[in-house]
C-alpha cells in the first residue's frame, strides 16, 4: 500500500539504527505514549535492536486499557437494563469488569451490539425509538470528535433515545502526572501522532520545558518509530528538551480547527480516574452542560458503582512503565488472552497483549 509499505523499508530502517547507534553514549529511557507505538516495537523487534542501555517504557497510551473499572462495571449494568441496546467497538466487549464482562451480559439476554462507528448507535436510536441506545464512547483526544460529532447531530436532529457513556482521557495531563511521580525513571517521550493531528502540539513544549524532557511526536509504522527514537537521542545526548514534529505528514501545529472546535462545544474538561494508576486531575472529558440530557451515566443512575480489581493483576504498574508485562507473576499463566485479568491483555493496543502475541518468553 502507497504510503505505508515506504515506512517498512528494511534498508532504510537498518540506516536509522545505525545513526541511533552513532549518536548514542549514554543509557536512555524513553516512553512511548501510544499502545499502537507499543505493538509496533514489539511486533518489529525496534526495542531489541536499540544500543545497549536505550530503553523504551511502555506509556498508558491504550485507551482501553486505562479505561477505568467503574466505568467498565457502569457500562455492564446499563447493557443488562431491560430495553436497552447496548453499543461500543468490540475491543471493549472483553475487557472485564469487577465479575463478568460486556459478552457475559450479551450472553445473558443482554442486546449488546457491536458497531462500527458511533453514528451506527445515533442509526439504531432513530429506528428503534421506543429502545434507549447506548454508545461507549471512550479514548483518547483521536476518537473524541467522532463521539461529539454523533451528540451534536442527536441534539440537532431530536433523537431523544440516544446516550454516550463517556469515558474520554486527555494525554498532556497524563504526561505531567508520569513525570511528577517519584518512582519516574522517563527521560524523554515519544508521542501520540494521531492524537497530535487532532489536537495539535500547543500543549507539549511548555510540559518539555517544565520537566525538562524530550517530546518527539511519532507515527506507528517502524521508520516513523525510528526517526522519532533518532530525534530524541540527539535531544537528550545534547541535553535539549524541545518539541519536535517527526510525523509531519500528518501532524500539524494547529491540529484540525473544525474538530477542536467540535470539542469545545460537546465537552468540558473533567477530572479523570485511569485503570491501574488512578485520579489526574484535569485528564479528562465529560459532556457540557448543554448536552448533558445525553450523558448516559446521568440518565441511567449509575454513579454509585463501586469496584474491586484482581489481586494478581499488575497491568497499573504496566501502564505506569514501571514493570514490563512479561515482569508480571501472571502473566502468560492465570492472565492470557483468553482469561484476561486486566485490560492491557485484552486490548489490540494493550502491552501485555503484545508481549504475549511477540514475545511469550522470560516469564515470570
Amino acid at each position: 500500500m502507497k504510503y505505508l509499505d515506504e515506512f517498512s523499508n528494511p534498508d532504510l530502517a537498518r540506516r536509522l539504527l545505525e545513526a541511533i547507534h552513532e549518536v548514542t553514549t549514554r543509557s536512555w529511557a524513553m516512553m512511548e505514549v501510544c499502545g499502537g507505538q507499543t505493538h509496533s516495537i514489539i511486533r518489529h523487534g525496534i526495542d531489541q535492536l536499540l544500543p545497549d542501555g536505550v530503553e523504551m517504557i511502555h506509556g498508558p497510551g491504550c485507551p482501553v486499557c486505562v479505561t477505568p473499572l467503574e466505568t467498565i462495571d457502569k457500562a455492564l449494568a446499563i447493557a443488562a437494563e431491560p430495553g436497552v441496546i447496548f453499543c461500543s467497538f468490540g475491543d471493549m466487549l472483553r475487557v472485564p469488569g469487577s465479575s463478568q464482562d460486556l459478552f457475559a451480559v450479551k450472553s445473558a439476554g443482554g442486546d449488546v451490539r457491536v458497531v462500527y462507528s458511533p453514528l451506527d448507535a445515533l442509526t439504531l436510536a432513530r429506528e428503534n425509538p421506543d429502545r434507549q441506545v447506548v454508545f461507549f464512547g471512550i479514548g483518547f483526544e483521536t476518537t473524541a470528535p467522532a463521539n461529539a460529532m454523533t451528540v451534536y447531530q442527536a441534539q440537532r436532529l431530536g433523537v431523544k433515545n440516544f446516550s454516550l457513556l463517556v469515558s474520554h482521557v486527555l494525554v498532556p495531563p497524563a504526561i505531567a502526572a508520569i513525570m511528577e511521580s517519584p518512582r519516574c525513571r522517563v527521560q524523554a517521550f515519544l508521542a501520540a501522532g494521531h492524537v497530535c493531528s487532532v489536537m495539535g502540539t500547543s500543549e507539549y513544549p511548555p510540559l518539555a520545558a517544565k520537566y525538562g524532557v524530550p517530546i518527539v511526536v511519532t507515527g506507528f509504522e517502524p521508520l516513523d518509530i525510528l526517526e522519532g527514537i533518532r530525534q530524541t537521542v540527539v535531544q537528550l545526548e545534547a541535553g535539549q528538551h524541545e518539541l519536535r514534529n517527526a510525523y509531519p505528514r500528518a501532524v500539524r501545529a494547529e491540529g484540525n480547527p473544525a474538530a477542536i472546535a467540535m470539542l469545545r462545544d460537546v465537552f468540558e474538561v473533567t477530572d479523570r480516574t485511569w485503570r491501574g494508576i488512578g485520579m489526574i486531575p484535569g485528564s479528562g472529558w465529560r459532556l457540557s452542560e448543554r448536552y448533558r440530557e445525553y450523558d448516559a451515566e446521568v440518565r441511567f443512575d449509575v454513579g454509585g458503582v463501586r469496584t474491586s480489581e484482581s489481586p494478581l493483576c499488575r497491568s497499573g504498574e504496566v501502564l505506569q512503565g514501571l514493570l514490563k508485562p512479561n515482569e508480571c507473576e501472571a502473566f502468560g499463566k492465570q492472565c492470557t488472552p483468553r482469561n484476561p485479568l486486566g485490560a492491557t491483555m485484552v486490548s489490540s493496543e494493550g502491552a501485555c497483549a503484545a508481549y504475549h502475541a511477540y514475545r511469550l518468553v522470560g516469564t515470570a
